[in-house]
């Protein structure tokens, strides 16, 4: 799944010690633009926040995971990203929906009429 929006804040990154060896996590706040906007918190992990090298006012789109855990009889949901593109760089090569009226991006738009139903294999 991918996002696309503004990062509008970074939280502080936090490391600790776990069976695996030491950790990284950084979470950043990802505003998508809409009539209603929403903000997502994303987690970022080990290396991952140096490749991101993220900055607030950055367009991004976050190419995401959504996982959820349980713990005590609790349940919790985090959002991981795996990979961030910057508007602009050369990784994109996405559809953005970022409120840019050029729609050259976008796929052609294919119709069938009742005459071609009939091509079906089935």
């Amino acid at each position: 799944m991918e996002l696309t929006g503004t990062v509008i804040a970074l939280l502080p990154e936090v490391s600790g010690q776990g069976k695996n060896g030491t950790w990284r996590k950084q979470e950043f706040i990802l505003e998508i633009p809409s009539q209603y906007p929403k903000k997502v918190c994303i987690s970022l992990w080990g290396d991952k926040i140096d490749q991101a090298g993220l900055q607030v006012n950055d367009a991004v789109t976050a190419s995401i995971d959504v996982e959820s855990r349980e713990y005590n009889n609790r349940w919790y949901t985090e959002v991981k990203a795996w990979k961030v593109d910057k508007a602009g760089s050369a990784g994109g090569g996405g559809v953005s929906f970022s409120g840019g009226s050029n729609n050259s991006t976008l796929p052609p738009v294919t119709t069938f009429t009742e005459d071609e139903s009939d091509d079906l294999p089935f």
